[in-house]
């Protein structure tokens, strides 16, 4: 390898040479090359320097063995070795015509920027900033070849590494570039991102601005001036008191500097200046084609740029098929679902549903635009986000009340959830129990149809199947049964609390409420822990199982075959069942049984043997009682007669429709079940042929794809790599609930005074209040709860009602009056309270809390 081959001029590097320059020297190549740009200029050391100067070292490469073996979390261990490898990289021998080539074209007496340039750095789905070092004026050939090393050595700062491990990057496959650019003495620099970073609108640029040099500002020594401007317009403005200033030192490093008082205050910039750096950045975000973050300094009345970057926390906005302004709501907010998914995962319920949904972020959501255009439909909209989910409503009437659709127009429809409006019909248990058979017997018919089916065949048959799917889910008749139930809850709370001051009233006489498909899951789990519980040696086997062969060794143990069949007949039931279930690609209870132990374990330690009996029986007890007591108070009523016969009626028709609400889901998931496994085993085909490298390879894949792919017997394997870490990126992304076609996402607020202090306001879903310790928990496979705990998580599905029969209370931070966690709580009567924003972050595990879930509020008790 030749030394010239080791430095480049930036003019020699565009944004296509990352593997050599690193982010940062790669994006200063390209900025250069914009016409109207200026960068300082400077060369980049390549990352074939950093390799040649370590390949011979052989104490570097054992310590990298070590270092993927280590678990993030261990902060001593990764301290330590981090620093062994710094001090390998810094002693590491340079060879006398590399260490000249690095510093051939160092003007002696200049001072330069030495900067570090990764290459995983600057990527559009991670941005490493401030993993790695930057020095600052470094003066001399010397010094210049001395921080070239440092940067080296910074690639293992214990942060960068930690970074890593956490982001699944390969140390192996990570090198370090070098820029080394003549240092600009700066009046003013600051940070220009292209993109609100705070709001994520794209038509929004925000401006910082400090004194001397941007060190100050970055390392936050001091409140910088801010600026927001949309479109050439200043539209907000802060200047901040600015007390010190970073300068370069004659000579070499830097100092800090005191501002005299009465030039604090003075801003940085000129407003004129702040709207030629807007115009600046949209020039550079051009050349780039995506929002970016930009380092910029004023020397001599000129901006010049030292960085660019694109902003990696900007969530992703929907195509559009027109340039108006679009909003869109999140689909995943309504069903419970706000994770990423992965293709296949998102055609599969792009197919099941008969709204048009848009995806973006490997999320799904629907455009109201058309729906808001007129004043019927955009009251509707508002109605039925009030009733579902407030904070959505908030956040829809929040952009709205901006302008940023056009005016409603007269006439129109009101949306309606099911795209039927539902007829009246009559208190009736037949009609459920006909409309269960019905999905029982079609549910049937797939599975003994589905098992010969392959290739093309089988894609051409599950999409029959869709439609039959989807005649069944969106059945006029089992519309009608769940409006029922959603309805009768509605008279009952409004009526009742009319008629006599009762909060929810609803919410006990729901318990224990007939037909209720996900409530009868979590007490059917406490009926195999009863199984369980006499058997000493099965309990302590599973409390120590790490993999998913344990079924087969339960035999093996006294009471181990009664265990196995126990579970083996939940699984049989239920299984189908998962966390995030409408992504067909998420791993079932069936695929991965160790999920439900956990769980399981808790009821064997927390029930006494029958308690799925006793606590059915409990709240149909307390479900008839409470409905004696309120008629018995009606009848003393003014017209009481009347009022309790009414409502009498509505308890029936309650009590008969409101545990249909959890099954017609219960059937789509099955039937999902049975889709996954042939797919998994066409896949399995692919594999053995040669076209796919794993059967989860199909995942990354839209189900039109990978059915080309079964016909053709070819699969680009590029797209689905490209996908995977598509799909890495978005899961650390964080939906809104609203997002419009500007990039701008919305959270919505509820507004309240009613909730005391400090409180945490929700939606009161299940009413009663709680004390007890609060338990935050992500992940099913780790809901280690005691009884009288309170779950704390982000959100509930079917799959999270086992847990329910163990908790005293809820807390969730997305979720609505009918949602499936809300339904369930209230049957089982848990005090429950959702939407609460960033509940998981802002309450502790382990704090005690108080849960209203009448009123709609969470207390912090220490």
């Amino acid at each position: 390898m030749g030394v010239t081959e080791l430095v480049l001029d930036f003019g020699e590097i565009d944004r296509s040479q990352v593997d050599l320059a690193g982010g940062k020297g790669a994006h200063l190549g390209e900025l250069s090359r914009i016409e109207g740009v200026l960068v300082p200029p400077g060369y980049c050391v390549t990352t074939r320097a950093f390799r040649q100067v370590l390949a011979e070292v052989p104490a570097f490469e054992s310590a990298l063995d070590r270092l993927a073996r280590l678990d993030p979390d261990d902060r001593d261990p990764i301290a330590e070795l981090s620093a062994q490898i710094r001090a390998v990289v810094s002693a590491a021998a340079v060879p006398d015509d590399v260490a000249a080539a690095l510093i051939a074209p160092v003007e002696p007496g200049a001072a330069y920027a030495v900067r570090s340039s990764a290459t995983a750095e600057d990527l559009p789905t991670a941005s490493f900033a401030g993993q790695q070092d930057t020095y600052l004026n470094v003066v001399g050939p010397a010094a210049v070849r001395e921080h070239i090393r440092l940067c080296w050595a910074s690639l293992f700062t214990d942060r960068a590494v930690t970074y890593r491990l956490r982001n699944g990057f390969d140390h192996r496959r990570v090198h370090m570039a070098v820029v080394v650019q003549r240092m600009v003495l700066s009046e003013a620099s600051g940070i220009l991102f292209t993109a609100d970073p705070i709001t994520s609108n794209r038509k929004v640029t925000t401006v910082d601005a400090g004194f001397g040099l941007g060190e100050a500002l970055v390392s936050g020594l001091v409140n910088a001036d801010s600026y927001r401007v949309r479109e050439g317009e200043i539209v907000e403005k802060t200047v901040s008191a600015k007390q010190l200033a970073i300068h370069a030192v004659p000579g070499g490093g830097t100092r800090e500097d005191t501002i005299a008082p009465e030039e604090q205050e003075r801003p940085a910039l000129t407003d004129e200046q702040v709207l030629e750096l807007e115009r600046l950045g949209r020039r550079i975000e051009a050349q780039f084609g995506r929002p970016q973050d930009i380092e910029w300094c004023l020397a001599d009345g000129e901006f010049q740029v030292v960085q660019s970057r694109p902003i990696t926390t900007l969530f992703p906005i929907p195509p559009a098929a027109d340039e108006g302004n679009h909003v869109y709501l999140s689909v995943g907010h309504q069903q419970m679902m706000t994770d990423a998914m992965r293709p296949l995962g998102l055609s599969v319920w792009q197919l099941t549903t008969p709204r048009p949904m848009a995806e973006a972020g490997s999320r799904l959501f629907v455009d109201a635009t058309p729906g808001l255009a007129t004043k019927a439909g955009r009251a509707g909209y508002l109605e039925m986000m009030g009733a579902s989910d407030p904070l959505m409503r908030d956040a829809l009437q929040t952009v709205l009340d901006r302008g940023f659709l056009p005016e409603p127009t007269e006439g129109g429809a009101a949306p309606l959830p099911f795209g039927v409006a539902p007829e009246p019909i009559e208190t009736n248990p037949a009609i459920v129990h006909g409309l269960i058979a019905e999905s029982k017997a079609s549910l049937a018919a797939l599975e003994r149809d589905i098992r010969e089916k392959r290739g093309a065949e089988l894609f051409d048959f599950i999409l029959a199947d869709l439609q039959e799917l989807r005649r069944l889910l969106f059945n006029p008749h089992s519309h009608q049964a769940i409006m029922a139930g959603m309805d009768a809850t509605t008279w009952l709370n409004e009526h009742l609390h009319e008629w006599l001051g009762e909060e929810n009233a609803a919410d006990t006489l729901s318990q224990s409420a007939p037909d209720n498909v996900s409530s009868e899951m979590g007490l059917a789990l406490l009926d195999v822990a009863d199984v369980l519980r006499p058997h000493a040696k099965v309990v302590a086997f599973l409390r120590t199982v790490r993999n998913e062969g344990f079924l087969d060794e339960l035999p093996e143990l006294p009471g181990g075959s009664e265990a196995r069949d126990a579970i083996l007949a939940y699984l049989d039931t239920y299984g189908m069942r998962c966390v995030g279930e409408i992504d067909i690609t998420r791993p079932r209870w069936s695929e991965r049984p160790s999920t439900l132990l956990p769980v399981l374990l808790g009821n064997v330690d927390n029930f006494e043997p029958g308690a799925a009996r006793r606590r059915f029986d409990q709240g149909l007890r307390e479900a008839g009682q409470k409905e004696q007591e309120l008629l018995e108070r009606l009848r003393i009523l003014p017209d009481g007669a009347r009022k309790a016969e009414e409502t009498k009626a509505m308890i029936d028709r309650l009590r008969t429709f409101v545990g249909y609400r959890e099954y017609p889901k219960y059937g789509m998931i099955s039937r999902y079940f049975q889709y996954k496994k042939a797919l998994l085993a066409e896949a399995e085909r692919l594999v053995e042929a040669g076209v796919l490298e794993a059967p989860e390879d199909s995942f990354s894949l839209r189900f039109q794809e990978l059915h080309e792919v079964a016909r053709t017997g070819v699969a680009d394997a590029d797209l689905i790599r490209r996908r995977k870490e598509q799909f890495e990126a978005d899961q650390a992304l964080t939906p809104q609930r609203v997002l419009t076609s500007e990039g701008e996402t919305v959270s919505g607020s509820y507004r309240r005074s009613d909730a005391p202090a400090g409180a945490l306001p929700g939606l009161p879903v299940s009413t009663g209040t709680v004390e007890g310790r609060a338990r935050v928990v992500l992940d099913l496979a780790e809901a280690d709860l005691d009884a009288d705990d309170i779950l704390v998580t982000a959100y509930t599905d079917p799959s999270w009602s086992p847990v329910f029969v163990t908790i005293a209370g809820l807390v969730t931070e997305v979720g609505g009056l009918m949602t499936h966690g809300a339904v369930v709580a209230r049957e089982y009567g848990l005090p429950a309270v959702v939407g609460v924003n960033q509940a998981t972050r802002l309450i502790r595990d382990g704090q005690r809390i108080r849960v209203n879930g009448t009123n709609g509020y969470v207390e912090l008790l220490d």
